[in-house]
This record gives C-alpha cells, sequence and structure tokens, in this order.
C-alpha cells in the first residue's frame, strides 16, 4: 500500500465550476419568519436515503431563500447516528431515529441495537416522527422513497399532520429505479396507490426519463401519474465538502458506496494492475466491517491506498482519471456531473435496482456495465488501461436536479393557502388540481 499525498487541488474538469460551497448564503428578507422543511429517509441498508436528502437539504437552505424572499430551516429525521450531523446546511439540524437494518435473509427489517421486537422499535420512531412533525410545523415534508416508511411508521404522524397542519405540503421522492416490476408490486400491495395519492401533494422523480421511464417501466401505479415531476439526476450543484485528501494525479478511484455489501468490488479491484503512472485510491465504505476492511488492505498493491471514507467522494471521482463503482444512486449522480470514465458494477441482488440503473446508463453512453458473474481483478485491469486515455461527454442528460427540485418546492409553498395568506407568496390564483395533485386534507383520517 501507499500513503496518500496531499497536493494543492488544481482546477476541475467537467462539473466542477457547478459545485456550491457547501454554505448556505444569508437569506433575503432574514428577519421573516422562516419557511420550515423536513426530509425523512429510512436508512435500513447504506447511507444513499440520508446523503440523497442531505443534498435536498442544501440545495433548499441556498435557492429558496432568492425564490421565496425567505429564510430556510429544516430538520432531517434519519436512522444514521453519528455521521448525520456532519455537513448540514446552516439552519438544518438532525433528529435520528432507533437504528434499524435488513435482517440476514433480507426478507425483512430488524433493529440494529435496541433489545425489542421491531413492532416496538417501529412504534417509536413512529411516535418520534409525529410528535416532531406536530411541534416543528413544517412548510414542506419530502420522504425518501418509501411513502408510509418502514412498517407504515409514518402513517400516524401523516395523518396528524395532514389534520393539523393544512398548511403543509407533503412530496414523495423516488430515486430514478426502484426495482423490477415485479418485486415493487408486492410493495405497493402494501402500500395502496390510493392512499398515497391521498396523503402526498406531489411525487418527485430524482432522475432522466431518457435513461429510465418510471412512468412506462410498470414501477409506478398508474394512479400516482398525475403526480408526478420528473426533476432530473441530483447532480450539479451537489455541496463540495472540504477534504485534505487529494491523490497525487493521476489516479484512478474505487469506490463501494456505504461498504456493507462492496467487499468483493474491493477485494477484485485491490486486486487489480494500476495503469502505468497512476496511483489508485480505494474506498471500502464506512459501513463494510473491520475484518473485510482489513482484507481489502492486506491485497492492496504499493500503488493502492485503502481508506474507509472520505469527506469529498465527489471531487475524489471528479479529479479521478477513471472510476470503479457500485451503481448506488448517490455515487452514479456524483459521477454523472463529471466527464470521467465510469465502470459500474451493480449490486444484482436482493434487487436488481442498481443493475437496471447500470444498464439503462450503459444504454445511453454514460457508463460502462461489468455484470457481477465478470468482476474480475483483471477485468478492472483491462478497463483501466483504456478508460485513463478517455472522457465521456454526459452533457445530453438531465443532471440538473437539485436546481429543478428548488423550483418545484418554492412553487408549492407558495401555492399553500395557510402560507400564502401569512406571508403574501400567492399570486392570488391559490393551488391547481393539475399543479399539486389534490386540495383536501384527509376527511377520514383519525
Amino acid at each position: 500500500m501507499c500513503s496518500l499525498v496531499l497536493t494543492h487541488r488544481p482546477p476541475g474538469r467537467a462539473g466542477e465550476d457547478e459545485m456550491d460551497t457547501g454554505t448556505s448564503t444569508p437569506a433575503p428578507g432574514g428577519g421573516h419568519e422562516p419557511l420550515r422543511v423536513v426530509f425523512y429517509s429510512h436508512d435500513s441498508q447504506g447511507l444513499g436515503h440520508f446523503r440523497r436528502n442531505r443534498a435536498l437539504a442544501h440545495t433548499l437552505a441556498q435557492r429558496l431563500p432568492v425564490l421565496t424572499g425567505r429564510p430556510v430551516t429544516g430538520l432531517l429525521l434519519n436512522g444514521v447516528a453519528g455521521a448525520a450531523a456532519r455537513s448540514l446546511p446552516r439552519g438544518f439540524d438532525v433528529v435520528t431515529l432507533p437504528a434499524i437494518g435488513k435482517t440476514a435473509s433480507h426478507q425483512g427489517y430488524g433493529p440494529r441495537h435496541l433489545q425489542l421486537g421491531m413492532d416496538a422499535v417501529l412504534s417509536v420512531r413512529g411516535e418520534i416522527v409525529r410528535a416532531t412533525g406536530l411541534a416543528f410545523r413544517p412548510d414542506l415534508v419530502v420522504v425518501d422513497r418509501h411513502a408510509l416508511g418502514v412498517g407504515g411508521e409514518l402513517l400516524a404522524g401523516l395523518h396528524a399532520m395532514r389534520r393539523e397542519l393544512p398548511q403543509t405540503r407533503f412530496v414523495l421522492g423516488l430515486r430514478d429505479v426502484l426495482d423490477a416490476p415485479e418485486a415493487v408490486e408486492s410493495e405497493w400491495r402494501i402500500t395502496p396507490a390510493e392512499l398515497v395519492a391521498e396523503l402526498y401533494d406531489e411525487v418527485w422523480i430524482y432522475g432522466d426519463p431518457a435513461v429510465h421511464d418510471l412512468r412506462t417501466s410498470g414501477e409506478v401505479p398508474d394512479e400516482l401519474a398525475p403526480l408526478i415531476r420528473y426533476q432530473g439526476f441530483l447532480a450539479h450543484g451537489r455541496a463540495e465538502e472540504p477534504t485534505d485528501l487529494d491523490p497525487e494525479r493521476p489516479y484512478v478511484v474505487t469506490t463501494a458506496g456505504g461498504g456493507s455489501d462492496g467487499t468483493r468490488l474491493c477485494l477484485a479491484a485491490a486486486r487489480a494492475e494500476v495503469p502505468r503512472g497512476h496511483q489508485h485510491v480505494l474506498i471500502t465504505g464506512p459501513q463494510m466491517s473491520d475484518a473485510d476492511h482489513r482484507a481489502v488492505e492486506r491485497e492492496a498493491g504499493p500503488r493502492t491506498s485503502v481508506t474507509r471514507s472520505v469527506d469529498d467522494a465527489a471531487g475524489l471521482i471528479r479529479r479521478s482519471a477513471a472510476s470503479v463503482s457500485m451503481a448506488g444512486y448517490n455515487t452514479v449522480a456524483e459521477t454523472l456531473a463529471t466527464d470521467v470514465p465510469a465502470l459500474l458494477v451493480p449490486r444484482e441482488r436482493p434487487r436488481t435496482e442498481q443493475l437496471i440503473r447500470a444498464r439503462g446508463l450503459e444504454r445511453v453512453g454514460a457508463s460502462d456495465l461489468l455484470r457481477e458473474q465478470d468482476l474480475t481483478p483483471q477485468a478492472i485491469s483491462r478497463w483501466w488501461a483504456s478508460a485513463v486515455r478517455r472522457t465521456v461527454d454526459r452533457r445530453a442528460l438531465d443532471l440538473g436536479g437539485l436546481r429543478a427540485v428548488a423550483g418545484s418546492a418554492a412553487r408549492l409553498v407558495r401555492t399553500s393557502p395557510v402560507l400564502a395568506d401569512r406571508t403574501g407568496l400567492a399570486d392570488g390564483a391559490g393551488r391547481t388540481e393539475g399543479v399539486s395533485g389534490r386540495e383536501k386534507v384527509l376527511s377520514h383520517v383519525g
């Protein structure tokens, strides 16, 4: 293994000039009452859900004050202890829910730490969400991926907020790919589309339908089609994290996301032949077991540096000559914001979400695909040898999701009848069915 070299960071490649600093600009009209935003993510495996919401929090903290003339404050409700409080935008805080995780069989969820039954843990989590929502009184609630949370933990809180907080607007945020249609069909049986349409004002999809369209793939019920708003990939404009990690260039990079299921990829990359004249930075992920991380370190050659995590993974990818990674949403979005060649090695079990994403991106020429059964050190070596001599033009993709989300959020809070009356933001037209999907607060909630 080699040690990382700290050097001056020169101007970056494609997309670097579009990155935000991560520090929210003071809001215009700072004397006004802040807009209040709540983000929820269940965070049962990996860090993807939380990282997506954190990226959204940064962009709303920076852009909503400009679009609405009001400062913004917010909470991230999540299940990621420790790391959650890092790198938050100004005006935001976290509420950490008792942690849960996938069971060994991947057939369900269980408590990570509490020695309680899962029903009891979900009851605690649900009550935290309900009480926080009613006390914080948000103007906008954004729920990531699971409309009712894990095991329906959000249901009581959503009902209560719908009843008590008529000004609040509710958004279900979905990544670009859910899973194979036959797999998500069972989820929609548990989470009826009719109920989702009553609880939520809009469904935001963080992707480009030219790559993969949830409206035609069978992953989203037809009943939700009127609520769907495509936003684009959350790629350009992600907050740049400060870091001292800047390896001597040129270098190639391998990342395994959270790391809980990235051991095989990391071992193969550690054994691969690094391109001549290049260094190799290998990030195993904060959730990889200590034993597996040490195994990767033992396999690493003299030009490979192994680290568990870095603050600025996006910047590390952006400055690299080539990137090898799994195909989780956030890593892919960060890569798409660059012109760096990317080899995606998607997880294929128990879900095919990453495989579907990688296939779509390969089809449009945005990345290359290596299947799990073909993963070897030799395959990575061959890809590196050619990849470091080229770049990839991804400008045809819709990568402006963060900016689009800020506009969508501003429109929703402007059309909130209570908020509009309080702030004078509305133009008098109020909400329309075509804009927000529904007017009424639930009449049948308990």
